[in-house]
């Protein structure tokens, strides 16, 4: 959100409250629609090879070992922007180092944690409070909450919106260093739609080993109303014997899943949570941005690329109404029910829905995926998500750049 509006012609703050910024956390995916905004803002393959790969393949694969359905992705799929699979903490870092170097050193506030906000007729004053327990205010044309799942500024938007949403999915993430498997650039899911592996390669293999990070996620779905809730916090780590056993006996020819497990330096326990869309994003003066507007399940790949379109498409609202109400409208107006919609979407599998249409259909054991659902079903239901996502391939080549070229704020 910095960048662009560095971009368009916005001064701005970061607040960000941790007091130290480091690398963490595991492996993401960058849809072409993201991968666009990025290329918009300078951001093309050259740096972003430096954090990721380009991903070439989207597959999923039954239990038995047999492939249930499989897409090239990104520019052997045709469209003009990859797709990459990066480590979320070095992208970060990335475009932390990026908004420094174009914006100054004083445009990122580390250690600064938005509290609160009152709206103004002119503006919006915005509580901000340190590490170190000071605490102070400064105003603004308008406050961008882009406070994640757990979000301050929409707590005060919606005093009553309760806890997160989990339907009983429990990851498990880490990376390990392996062998790439299928295209050398590939997703891969594993299993059934409720007891599963994801795994896809974030680095380029070593030239000396031919090992590449491999990042992974294991997950089970319990029965929630049985089952304590995990800890909400995705930093949390866990030992291998927490959950190995789910995974002990998945080893086939081409992968062997507890070697990937127990190859991890750390793992991450994370429960699949959302939360409930809300009517608005906006108020007064404040919007709320990707996660703290619409935190949804990890399964499309769709979080960061469309925290990201975001950005990008109230950047536009702002070239158009100026920094203002207006243009935190527009933004509204134009993602919302949307995004709210796929959120809903996302709760029900997402693309992985496929696998529960296996399990239903076959209980899992098929020889031909085409004995148990045709491929032209398949493909439409790929169609449809990536419709809903944003990323269908013929509209998003044909549609022209969210912010035009040189395009700058006037009012």
């Amino acid at each position: 959100m910095a960048l662009t509006c560095h971009q368009v012609g916005v001064p701005c703050i970061v607040f960000e409250s941790v007091a130290k910024l480091a690398p963490l956390g595991v492996g993401i995916n960058l849809q072409p629609n993201a991968v666009r905004e990025l290329f918009d803002l300078g951001l093309g393959a050259d740096v972003l090879d430096t954090v990721g790969i380009q991903a070439r393949e989207w597959a999923l694969v039954g239990r038995n070992g047999n492939d249930v359905y499989a897409e090239t992705r990104g520019l052997l799929a045709g469209y003009h922007w990859p797709q990459y699979s990066v480590h979320r903490g070095r992208l970060q870092m990335l475009l932390h180092d990026t908004v420094v170097d174009r914006l100054g050193a004083d445009s990122v506030r580390l250690g600064h944690k938005v509290v609160g906000y009152r709206n103004r007729d002119d503006g919006v004053t915005v509580d901000v409070e340190t590490t170190d327990g000071r605490q102070h205010t400064i105003d603004g044309s308008v406050l961008i909450g882009a406070d994640g799942l757990h979000s301050a500024v929409r707590a005060q938007m919606y005093p009553d919106q309760g806890p997160t949403q989990w339907g009983g999915a429990i990851m498990w993430r880490g990376t390990s260093p392996g062998v790439p498997i299928r295209s050398g650039a590939s997703f891969v899911g594993l299993g059934s739609l409720d007891h599963r592996v994801v795994l896809y390669p974030i680095s380029q293999p070593d030239p000396v080993t031919g090992l590449a990070t491999i990042n992974w996620i294991a997950e089970i779905t319990v029965d929630p109303s049985t089952t304590d809730r995990p800890n909400g916090d995705w930093t949390r780590r866990v030992e291998l014997d927490d959950f190995i056993h789910h995974f002990e006996d998945w080893d086939y020819e081409w992968l062997n899943v507890p070697e990937m497990l127990r190859a991890s330096s750390e793992i991450f326990e994370y429960p699949m949570i959302d939360r409930d869309p809300v009517p608005r994003w906006v108020d007064g003066r404040v919007g709320l941005l990707g996660d703290a507007a619409h935190v949804m399940y990890p399964v499309g790949s769709n979080g960061a690329s469309q925290a990201i379109v975001d950005c990008r498409v109230l950047g536009a609202a702002m070239v158009d109404h100026g920094v203002g109400i207006e243009a935190l409208l527009a933004y509204e107006a134009d993602l919302r029910d949307d995004i709210s919609a796929l959120v809903l979407r996302n709760r029900g599998a997402g693309p992985f829905g496929i696998l529960g249409m296996v399990d239903e259909r076959c209980g899992g054991v098929f020889d031909d995926i085409n004995d148990v659902i045709p491929q032209a079903e398949l493909d439409e239901f790929m169609a449809r998500y990536k419709a809903a996502a944003g990323f269908a391939i013929e509209t998003l080549n044909a549609s022209p750049p969210t912010i035009a070229p040189g395009a700058r704020v006037t009012s």
